[in-house]
């Protein structure tokens, strides 16, 4: 029967012993695409919700901060399930890669329901305690709580992604998200607004779209994995979740949660520092920061794609492949936004024109703040690949500490003394960032050459017998 897998190939002799630029482009476009139509799914959200009007705009941002921590966690043991899978399949044993591709899922599958009840009934207090006018209030409240019961999709797709990329399959995923982010187009205007016998459901209609469609991805996902389609097979005798195997799944996802988190909380407490300033600061800080979010994503790319190929190269034994396979991606990564930067410097005008035309105030100091930073786009994917190698490597606590000392060692601190003691305002803000993204990628060049970043997990991890691994068997037995 033919795969559905398109990469379900020898396409692994070629990550351990062929051309490294080959490999890691074969691997980071697809990557790329697949977060580019994620973007698209969120500004298909974006303009539906739109249409409904700046209340129900702000219900979704009231709620997003909150929900992108808890997807953090999600996130963390989707990096901890590609790391183990990516090692194990560079020393070729797949048994171990199922072991943990399972062992990840259950996990996953049980936290997500712990958290999905938690917030669902929490929603109200949080919502209180952030003091939502009542006009939001319940628009706020249905989506948030929609998507906490959405959750074990987000989270078990998030998973189905992060395993198939560790493994080197990064066509599959892709497909599967091509797909929903069609079904959303979809899905969204009929469950915002309702048709026939569907309800217009408003803000929650967005979040009902979501679920459907995460829970469909999810569905197809685990179907083919259970049905041997993939390059993991998802195994019954190891579904029942054993303590070595979450300890170890938690030690590694848990630094690339805060890890995420803290990019995330990063922007979120720069937007305090800018709102000190008055509306058209704030105007060009949201600008620039939605630039920055559209030129990091072929560094992303990159960096999954580091991450997967250190992975089984440091399982193959082959450590100085995939030293060499860091070295080659941070250089690409540094030339390729480097020239992004340029032409974003030229054009930031016509960039920033297009968000806000009628506004001269804001377009030029949007413009000003753009080319500030343009130039170090470079900088900042050196950093993120070599977090990726990191992580790869299952040294997640580097990574983790990267992100830290960027946005809070340097940004932060550096962005409140030009702009308050120094007198700068917010350009002193504006320079934070091109002086964080040099300091923090030289740093990351530093850790790298210093050579003590690589760690072979899978000596570290064993599968457990067949006896032991029957589905009968308690996870006590560990």
């Amino acid at each position: 029967m033919a795969r559905f897998n398109l990469q379900k190939s020898n396409h692994n002799n070629a990550i351990l012993e062929g051309s490294i630029i080959g490999s890691l482009t074969r691997l980071a476009v697809p990557i790329v695409l697949a977060n580019v139509l994620q973007t698209a799914y969120q500004l298909i959200d974006t303009f539906w919700v739109g249409r409904l009007g700046a209340e129900a705009v702000a219900a979704v941002s009231i709620s997003f901060p909150l929900i992108f921590l808890m997807v953090s966690l999600g996130g963390g043991l989707a990096v901890a399930g590609s790391v183990l899978v990516s090692q194990f399949k560079g020393r070729g044993e797949p048994d171990q890669v199922n072991y943990y591709a399972t062992q990840t899922l259950s996990t996953i599958f049980l936290l997500s329901i712990a958290i999905s009840v938690v917030g669902y009934f929490l929603t109200a207090p949080i919502l209180g305690l952030l003091q939502v006018e009542p006009a939001v209030y319940d628009a706020a409240a249905n989506y948030m709580q929609v998507t906490f019961v959405g959750f074990t999709f987000l989270f078990g797709f998030a998973v189905f992604q992060g395993l198939l990329q560790g493994v080197g399959d990064v066509i599959t995923p892709l497909v599967i998200v091509f797909g929903t982010v069609l079904l959303n187009l979809l899905l969204d205007p009929l469950f915002i607004f309702g048709w026939g016998p569907i309800p217009a459901s408003g803000v929650a209609g967005a979040a009902w779209a979501t679920l459907g469609t995460q829970g469909l991805a999810l569905i197809i996902g685990i179907a083919l994995m259970i049905r041997g389609k993939t390059e993991i097979k998802l195994e019954r005798r190891y579904l029942v979740p054993r303590m070595s195997a979450v300890r170890r799944i938690f030690t590694l996802g848990f630094p690339a949660s805060v890890e995420q988190s803290i990019r995330a909380l990063g922007l979120t407490v720069m937007t305090v520092l800018v709102t000190a300033f008055g509306t058209m600061p704030v105007a060009a800080y949201g600008i620039g920061t939605r630039i920055l979010s559209f030129v990091i994503i072929p560094a992303l790319g990159f960096s999954m794609a580091t991450s997967a190929l250190v992975g089984q190269n440091i399982g193959a034994n082959q450590e100085d492949r995939a030293r060499r396979i860091a070295r080659i991606a941070a250089w690409i990564t540094f030339v390729l936004l480097s020239v992004i930067g340029v032409v974003v410097f030229f054009f930031a005008e016509p960039i920033t024109r297009a968000f806000i035309p009628d506004d001269p105030a804001v377009i030029m100091e949007g413009t000003n703040f753009i080319r500030i930073f343009a130039l170090t786009f470079g900088f900042i994917g050196m950093q993120l690949v070599l977090n990726g190698a990191f992580r790869g490597a299952g040294n997640t606590l580097a990574a983790m500490i990267m992100a830290i000392v960027a946005l809070w060692v340097l940004r932060f601190p550096v962005a409140w003394v030009l702009a308050n003691p120094l007198g700068m305002n917010e350009q002193g803000i504006w320079w934070s960032f091109p002086i964080s993204n040099i300091v923090a990628g030289v740093l990351a060049v530093a850790w790298f050459s210093y050579g003590r970043w690589m760690r072979n997990i899978t000596s570290e991890a064993t599968v457990p017998t067949q006896s032991e691994a029957q589905p009968q068997m308690s996870s006590a037995a560990d």
